[in-house]
């Protein structure tokens, strides 16, 4: 118990901390004393552009890495996978690819990107469940097929953006692959259906962890499997679409976040759960504000910065798992 309350308070502490320096640091500065007195009131010319540019991408890099890491951790808990994540089983491309495509050939229907995204996640995750099933689930075998599929979204997103260049069309710019230019607009689009699907989650850390019981012995105890895990899924699909839609494609956060929170406050999904959103929020914001100062003035996208640690971490947790 006192490693998991010490876990959770070190990880607070860090994400304040990664905030305040996030918000401080860049093409415009300011330091720790000015920032405090202009954010309770004092006029400051500096700290009204980094409240209208850097205040949205702060906190959509914090909702995209809690929604993310929250999507992984159910994930696995619905395949019973512990390398589950929705940017490496095509999620997210799927929601990336339907999402760009609609809004591309009809643009009237911007405000349902959330609802566009969604559902390409979920046709990508119905092929990964329906080409992997064989009479049960076979952890080696979604990855594979996931990985077909993730190529497959992605080779079309790349066709139809050259496709559009050639014929001169706009191409539509939602969900980049980096978090630059993100608004206020954006903000209430992932600060609304990542709540919700935060919220939706933690409810349902009970039926998580049945999950983790063999289906013979959890439906003896009268758990409706089936429609737990169409539930948990569609909860994870949400996440990582909402993600998607705001801040574009990133893979692996789902992967990192809930092997390392598991290590930290074990694998109750009442600790689980909060813990990761937490954590994919830190690492997600960390990675941004990395990639704004490494190279600057140039920017190197959050996304780049996660394939560069995930990758790696995949290949390590593949050898590792018998």
């Amino acid at each position: 118990m006192n490693k998991k309350i010490s876990s959770f308070i070190v990880v607070s502490i860090l994400l304040l901390v990664v905030i305040i320096y996030s918000a401080i640091t860049g093409s415009v500065k300011m330091d720790m004393m000015e920032f405090m007195r202009a954010f309770f009131g004092e006029e400051n010319q500096n700290y009204t552009v980094i409240k209208d540019l850097r205040f949205p991408r702060i906190i959509v890099a914090l909702f995209a890495g809690a929604a993310l890491s929250v999507a992984g951790v159910l994930l696995q808990a619905v395949m019973r996978n512990p390398l589950a994540d929705a940017g490496v089983i095509g999620i997210s491309a799927g929601a990336s690819f339907v999402q760009l495509l609609v809004i591309t050939l009809f643009p009237m229907m911007f405000f349902y990107t959330p609802l566009l995204a969604f559902f390409g996640g979920a046709f990508a995750c119905f092929l990964v469940f329906m080409l992997s099933w064989k009479s049960g689930l076979n952890p080696l075998k979604i990855i594979l097929v996931g990985i077909a599929i993730n190529a497959m979204f992605t080779g079309l997103t790349e066709a139809f953006v050259t496709i559009c260049s050639y014929m001169n069309v706009m191409v539509g710019g939602v969900g980049g692959s980096n978090l630059s230019m993100r608004t206020w607009s954006d903000v209430s689009l992932i600060s609304i259906y990542g709540v919700i699907g935060l919220l939706a989650s933690l409810l349902l850390a009970s039926s998580c962890n049945l999950l983790t019981l063999q289906d013979k012995t959890a439906k003896s105890l009268g758990f409706n499997v089936t429609r737990a895990r169409l539930i948990i899924a569609a909860i994870a699909v949400l996440l990582a679409a909402i993600s998607t839609a705001t801040a574009g494609v990133i893979a692996f956060v789902g992967l990192l976040i809930p092997h390392i929170s598991r290590r930290l406050v074990g694998s109750d999904h009442k600790w689980l759960i909060p813990f990761s959103a937490l954590a994919g929020a830190l690492l997600i914001l960390t990675a941004d504000t990395l990639g704004r100062i490494l190279v600057s003035p140039l920017e190197i996208p959050a996304s780049t910065i996660m394939a560069i640690i995930g990758g790696p971490f995949l290949i390590f947790l593949i050898r590792k798992d018998k």
